[in-house]
């Protein structure tokens, strides 16, 4: 639990992704207008860690692919009703400045008037599936309000991205989220949709056991990496990622927000000697399944 900011790591960064990688997808960078970006990170400062790479969307991009980074997954998560379409406009504009590498994703805020439509118009404009986040929306993934989204997405064949791991939790947030969040209620979802393509980010922290056994019985779930790889929080320990189903892992940084080297988790994942099949499949054949990378 965030009670109190986290300290930053002044790691050293490398200004390329380790040789020996393969093609690789980041999952999770998020972009916004600047005037969100502003306000994400006064909160971050506040309650949760030091921003190491205050960047513009064009800027934190740039700086991914020119360090060898393929393709990217950007996100949005609209923290209100009402600016949703906006959010939406803004992310199909910069994708086009990056043809063939950056896959834009959608936003939507649970509950808000036509969000089946907000979702409809965003697919049509070319955005690939859309991403939430229950700590900041405040939503019940097992609502009424969650079944118009998973039907949207289902019936157009876009994955969908959920923060609903438990952690990091924080006083600041206007939720509980242990009491939103659970593998117990995500496994309601994929049982009840079992063509709707989930993905959980950070392994599903603080539960990553009961993640990875979902991962093992359901092929509708994938995990992301980001920040569960990173030796940042302290009282988890990185899992051993050959000791989880591979085919359902992908690679993800968080970038920009976070408190340290941008590389951090690559070169921990350089160094724990993995075959070449399951980097190949970590660090982005399984991405390029998830989102239908083309």
């Amino acid at each position: 639990m965030l009670s109190s900011p986290l300290p930053a790591l002044h790691d050293k960064e490398g200004d390329k992704i380790p040789s020996s990688f393969p093609f690789v997808v980041d999952t999770h960078v998020h972009i916004f207008p600047d005037g969100i970006f502003k306000a994400i990170w006064k909160w971050f400062d506040q309650y949760g860690w030091p921003i190491r790479y205050c960047l513009n969307s064009r800027e934190i991009l740039d700086f991914l692919l020119s360090r060898g980074i393929d393709h990217i997954i950007a996100f949005q998560y609209s923290h209100k009703k009402g600016i949703a379409r906006d959010l939406n406009k803004y992310m199909v504009e910069i994708c086009s400045k990056y043809p063939g590498q950056v896959t834009g994703m959608a936003t939507v805020f649970p509950g808000e008037p036509e969000a089946a439509g907000i979702l409809k118009d965003a697919f049509e404009s070319g955005l690939k599936g859309v991403k939430l986040h229950a700590h900041v929306q405040c939503f019940d993934m097992n609502s009424d309000q969650m079944d118009i989204i998973y039907k949207v997405c289902t019936a157009n064949g876009k994955p969908i991205v959920m923060h609903v791991g438990k952690e990091p939790k924080s006083p600041a947030y206007n939720c509980d989220p242990y009491l939103l969040c659970s593998a117990g209620k995500l496994e309601n979802v994929i049982k009840k949709y079992p063509d709707l393509k989930v993905c959980v980010p950070h392994l599903g922290i603080n539960e990553i056991e009961p993640y990875q056994q979902l991962i093992k019985k359901y092929d509708n779930l994938w995990l992301d990496t980001a920040m569960a790889l990173a030796n940042y929080f302290t009282d988890m320990n990185p899992p051993r990622l050959d000791a989880m189903r591979i085919d359902r892992i992908m690679y993800g940084s968080d970038f920009p927000n976070i408190p340290y080297a941008w590389d951090r988790e690559l070169k921990l994942i350089d160094r724990a000697n993995l075959t070449e099949k399951t980097l190949e499949l970590i660090m982005g054949k399984n991405a390029v399944d998830f989102f239908l990378i083309e």
